[in-house]
């Protein structure tokens, strides 16, 4: 009797283990019937080709995007021109999605909601600032003008380009690093900086979330002894200025030291006009940043 009931027992067991077991996979078919069309959905946008979404998404993207982007996302400060097709960290909906919504570790791109610009998305909002940029995505891109070839060669050589600017670690540090440039400004924008440097100042070296980063302004100090030093300004607080001077040597001042301390908005860097830099040369080291921007 003891066997047999034993040998009852193992039979209830097994069958109960076997009827938890079809339990589990039918919680585990539903889970994925609920999780797979949310899945979906952040591949495809449902917005796409609608006006009405576009227009709230521009709505949504002055609020949040336009600080770094600028109005119509041509490029700003930091951010970098939407209206190409190419996006430099994926073009596909579902890419640009992950983009905004997660942010890019390392650059000055957030996370959703993570900055005091704006108040954060949610992800109708985020779909709809994709419709938004479509809306104004150049649709087909311009046939590139200019000799990358010879605009290296400029850049490099007489153009002089190199003794202040570098672009992928080969170059000077005084100007800021140009290697993304091209994807990140508009043509135009890349044009007036070299015709008009001092128009618009570019933004210097800085933490990634800073909210204001620090321009180029052009320094000049003379310490207690006399020495005087010109460069751009790296940092600065109320009672300290750190700053690259003409040779690239760093230095840090402590302002109540200095016999006097001067800045200005007229940029170090030299203004290419026509004269010194024809129209011709202008384009093929346009063509250079655009074609080192895009790799």
């Amino acid at each position: 009797m003891p066997s047999l009931w034993i040998g009852l027992q193992i039979i209830r067991r097994r069958d109960w283990l076997i009827r938890f077991s079809c339990v589990l996979t039918a919680a585990a078919m539903l889970v994925c019937a609920v999780v797979a069309p949310s899945a979906f959905a952040q591949e495809k946008n449902p917005y796409a080709g609608d006006a009405k979404a576009a227009k709230l998404g521009e709505f949504q993207f002055r609020a949040n995007c336009a600080f770094c982007h600028g109005l119509g996302a041509r490029g700003g400060g930091r951010g970098p021109d939407l209206t190409r097709a190419q996006k430099r960290h994926g073009s596909s909906d579902s890419e640009l999605f992950r983009t905004i919504n997660d942010g890019v570790p390392g650059t000055a791109m957030p996370p959703n909601g993570a900055t005091q610009q704006g108040v954060g998305m949610t992800e109708e909002e985020i779909w709809q600032v994709i419709s938004y940029i479509r809306s104004v995505q150049v649709k087909a891109p311009a046939q590139p003008m200019g000799d990358a070839s010879h605009g290296k060669q400029l850049f490099y050589g007489s153009a002089a380009c190199s003794t202040c600017h570098m672009i992928q670690g080969k170059g000077g540090r005084l100007g800021p690093d140009l290697s993304t440039t091209g994807s990140a400004r508009s043509t135009d924008y890349i044009v007036e900086s070299m015709r008009n440097p001092s128009r618009r100042l570019a933004q210097g070296i800085s933490e990634a979330m800073k909210e204001f980063s620090q321009e180029y302004e052009t320094i000049t100090v003379v310490t207690g002894d006399g020495q005087k030093f010109m460069g751009v300004v790296l940092n600065e607080d109320h009672f300290t200025v750190q700053m690259m001077d003409t040779r690239e040597n760093l230095h840090l001042f402590e302002k109540d030291k200095l016999r006097s301390l001067e800045k200005s908005r007229e940029s170090l860097m030299p203004a290419y006009d026509p004269k010194s830099l024809s129209d011709k040369d202008l384009q093929d080291i346009v063509a250079y940043l655009l074609l080192v921007g895009a790799q």
